[in-house]
């Protein structure tokens, strides 16, 4: 069954697949997720970074995860050194690490708060943006199957928990709405009051 869980804690930690770093478009793992991937991680990741980088704002690349607990460290480019994420700059950076983390046959992928926090995109609006593009990308043909958002403190924790929560009630209610489409096509019309 595939499916989006959150957790609290280090993304540095989690034994995945692959994990999501928060990158810049230079692709220096310098503070935040990046940073902690980096001490975590070994210089072999900054050395393949590198090897590939800069690339485009919205893009996103494949390293190995050096002393990491997981297989792949994806490099979302939320933004561009010392700049900020937006909406679309994360959207782009979400929707083409999950397309990376497709191609490479993982099954599970844990992904941070893309922008949120150096970036200085609102928490809120991130949550919602990268819980509508797991769900989009975990509805369509897909080797994922689970979709992890690792959340750094409870407060930010508690953005995407309430997030999800909306997201859930917003696909029972449009299930709803389709059930009732069909049945009122089924029996030729409008309901009468």
């Amino acid at each position: 069954m595939k499916g989006i869980t959150l957790s609290e804690g280090d993304i540095t930690a989690q034994p995945a697949d692959a994990i999501v770093n928060a990158a810049n478009s230079d692709l220096v793992l310098g503070a935040g997720v990046a940073g902690a991937i980096r001490d975590r991680g070994g210089p072999s990741i900054q050395a393949e970074c590198d090897a590939i980088g800069p690339i485009a704002v919205g893009d996103a690349v494949v390293t190995g995860a050096g002393e990491l607990p997981a297989r792949y460290v994806i490099h979302a480019a939320g933004m561009s050194p010392g700049g900020s994420a937006d909406e679309v700059s994360i959207q782009r950076a979400v929707r083409r690490s999950l397309d990376l983390a497709n191609e490479r046959g993982c099954s599970n992928v844990a992904i941070p708060a893309i922008g949120a926090g150096i970036g200085g995109f609102s928490a809120q609006r991130c949550a919602e943006i990268l819980i509508a593009e797991a769900r989009a990308h975990l509805g369509g043909e897909t080797a994922l199957k689970e979709v992890r958002f690792v959340l750094f403190g409870e407060p930010m924790y508690r953005v995407f928990e309430g997030a999800l929560d909306a997201a859930k009630v917003q696909a029972q209610m449009e299930a709803l709405r389709a059930r009732r489409s069909r049945s009122e096509s089924s029996e030729g019309g409008e309901p009468t009051e």
